[in-house]
């Protein structure tokens, strides 16, 4: 079986025509609306859709706010398609659409829809990089753009009030590998059919500035290079959207340009460069956070106080064992362990009140 990465990202949105624009803004292009929906496709073939909150086609979860309500992985083919269904049904409800999409939740309750997905090539071709004795462009200046053209769904992020119970369901179910870990923050997850090096990060919701509940937390667009990724901010800055919390800058742990968006959709966006592709030899390591989290970043207080610890070493690729973390995770054990619990109840109550019967009821319409 191979998940070859995101089909589609369905929102739940408060305001439909805000969030319409700041897509479209933000450089994705409109496929099909309606009064009700908005359907962006990207190059590669995968969608955004999004519906207001209160539409009864978006699907239950334990999943709180706006955001992604459900996310739609890409399975390679039919056969896949068909052994990953039986599978998740051994233990949990699994619904079919009329086109073959199949829905079901997560052990954590969130929600999660697989279908044959035909992921198309896109082209890419950044600007080689001058230096002093090697020079790569000469007489040739670098491209001109007016703002972002997002062509990927790289992956999506989700806070999970056990992140690591949550990461082991896409682990043993859903074959994804494990990445790499954020010690006591989060956990990055790989799924098979894709070379990114993460698909889907589960983030501990009990770290310091989130809510302690389950919710969306950020999606993330593949751009060509730092260029792309800097005009496309500029441009949305002009417009009047915010930088999201940690603004702009490159990540350690995958070594991934970044720059984060405030969203009205739900959550933060993110323009995505420069990522590190890795395959089943990659053997996963366990930073100390805020060491993973930036190489450089646009200054932001309390990275400034003191350099992180250096602080990775290698993993067997195995679930992270649970261990004390940073001071703030021994006072989070408690609140933890009560919303795991609120969790599964969260769950139950949904399948007792025939949960499923909210879950989208119709494909996007194909191009």
């Amino acid at each position: 079986m191979s998940i070859i990465g995101v089909e589609t990202a369905l929102f739940g949105v408060e305001d439909l025509e805000l969030s319409t624009r700041y897509f479209v803004d933000f450089g994705l292009k409109i496929h099909d609306r309606n009064e009700r929906e908005t359907h962006f496709r990207l190059e590669e073939g995968s969608n955004v859709i999004l519906r207001p909150l209160d539409d009864p086609s978006i699907p239950a979860s334990s999943y709180v706010g706006p955001g992604v309500k459900e996310t739609i992985w890409g399975v390679d083919t039919q056969q896949s398609l068909d052994r990953l269904g039986a599978g998740l049904a051994v233990d949990r409800e699994v619904r079919k659409d009329p086109d073959g999409t199949l829905h079901c939740l997560s052990d954590c309750g969130m929600a999660l829809g697989f279908r044959v997905y035909r992921r198309q090539a896109v082209t890419f071709a950044p600007d080689p990089v001058n230096a002093p004795f090697n020079v790569q462009r000469l007489n040739v200046q670098r491209k001109w753009r007016l703002q972002a053209n997002p062509k990927t769904l790289n992956h999506v992020v989700f806070e999970s009030t056990d992140y690591q119970s949550s990461f082991e369901f896409f682990r043993d179910r859903l074959q994804f590998r494990l990445s790499d870990y954020q010690n006591g923050l989060g956990i990055f997850g790989r799924c098979d059919g894709r070379n990114e090096h993460h698909s889907i990060y589960l983030l501990n919701a009990f770290a310091p500035g989130l809510s302690g509940r389950p919710k969306f937390n950020h999606i993330a667009f593949g751009v060509e290079d730092i260029d792309e990724l800097m005009i496309g901010t500029n441009y949305m800055t002009r417009r009047g959207w915010k930088q999201g919390f940690l603004k702009l800058g490159r990540h350690r742990v995958d070594s991934a340009l970044f720059s984060y968006l405030g969203c009205p959709a739900g959550g933060e966006a993110e323009y995505e460069a420069d990522q590190d592709y890795i395959d089943d030899s990659w053997v996963p390591r366990e930073w100390e956070a805020n060491f993973g989290t930036a190489t450089w970043i646009d200054p932001i207080p309390f990275f400034l106080e003191q350099e992180p610890a250096w602080d990775v070493h290698y993993m067997d690729g195995s679930t992270p064992a649970k261990k004390e973390g940073p001071d703030w995770l021994a006072a989070a054990r408690e609140k933890a362990n009560a919303a795991k619990t609120a969790a599964r109840q969260a769950v139950a109550d949904t399948e007792a009140a025939g949960g499923f019967s909210r879950l989208i009821p119709r494909a996007p319409k194909q191009a």
